[in-house]
């Protein structure tokens, strides 16, 4: 099947290059939206990514040019306006689980890079400053952690954090008994998780119930000493909120790896540009906030399992058959 790939990065072309054999797959490196439509023309298909627009005016331009399947390389499908594509008839496929432990570790990874210092530890040292002064952290081990969202990931962080001997606290609207059996985990109140964790991590997908969860409200009850993580998606924290925390210096350590303008920012190099974004110049200031470019799900075994499973899509749908994780 024809497909044209939109926002294709150079590490997605090679893993699609290695797993595809039969399909004509045209790379596109530029992200969906109406201006790069056209750009479908004389494809069956498309592929996206959650940077990507998908909405009711691309829709309609994708169905004039005769794009029946949409095929988005994310667990998260908040991009693509669901209701539209269903009434114009075009089918919508995801990938629920590509690998839940890729994102539950880098949230462990960045939790331990601000406790213990790693990134100002190792620019001192390669300023040859062997100073220890400001590199204190603390024991992980009896430490209160607030999961917000405990699906498959946030499921894989209270496993590991168990091991680190913490004390867990969840808020999810379908609590799992499993995981008060197995890792003593409690569940709580939203404002219970932000008044008694040390660290309170995100895992939660973005809708109307999660659009800034993360706001002056719940920040407000937050330990001046605590520690804040998004692995999530970037509208579930209000950026204009965390920033007056940080300014006020009553949350100890920030750790992001989504934004909620993040749109044409991350996945492309923008070293020789002005910045045109305040509100992110101003977040990056901090020394006690660690951001990265949503790479959470960049491992090996993510991108190979993403990359099968969007060839899957356009093979079925290319036989006449529905996916099973179709959402249109």
């Amino acid at each position: 099947m024809k497909t044209a790939v939109f926002s294709a990065k150079g590490f997605e072309i090679e893993y699609f290059n290695k797993l595809n054999k039969t399909h004509e797959l045209i790379y596109i490196d530029k992200a969906l939206n109406i201006d790069t439509v056209h750009l479908a023309a004389h494809c069956k298909a498309i592929s996206v990514f959650t940077n990507d627009t998908v909405n009711e005016q691309v829709l309609n331009e994708l169905h004039h040019l005769g794009v029946n399947f949409v095929a988005t390389r994310s667990a998260g499908f908040d991009h693509i306006d669901l209701k539209v594509a269903k009434s114009l008839g075009i089918k919508v496929g995801y990938v629920p689980e590509y690998s839940p432990y890729a994102i539950a570790e880098h949230a462990i990874a960045m939790i331990m890079a601000l406790n213990r210092k790693i990134v100002e530890a190792d620019k001192n040292v390669k300023n040859f400053n062997f100073k220890l002064d400001t590199l204190i952290g603390f024991d992980l081990n009896g430490k209160i952690v607030g999961i917000v969202g405990l699906g498959k990931i946030g499921g894989i962080v209270a496993k590991i954090l168990h091991g680190f001997g913490c004390k867990l606290l969840g808020f999810d609207p379908n609590p799992n008994s499993e995981l008060t059996e197995k890792y003593g985990l409690e569940y709580v109140s939203i404002n219970n998780i932000f008044s008694q964790s040390d660290i309170i991590t995100l895992h939660t997908p973005f809708n109307e119930h999660t659009k800034y969860l993360v706001n002056k409200d719940t920040l407000a009850l937050i330990k001046p000493t605590a520690m804040l993580i998004n692995t999530a998606r970037g509208g579930v924290v209000n950026t204009a909120d965390l920033i007056e925390v940080l300014k006020a210096g009553k949350i100890g350590a920030v750790g992001l790896d989504v934004y909620e303008k993040e749109k044409g920012l991350f996945f492309y190099d923008h070293q020789n540009d002005i910045p045109l974004d305040d509100t992110f110049a101003r977040l990056l200031s901090f020394k006690n906030v660690l951001v990265t470019g949503h790479q959470a799900f960049l491992t090996s075994n993510a991108l190979t399992n993403i990359m099968e499973k969007t060839l899957e899509h356009l093979s079925k749908w290319e036989l006449g058959y529905d996916v099973k994780e179709k959402l249109a």
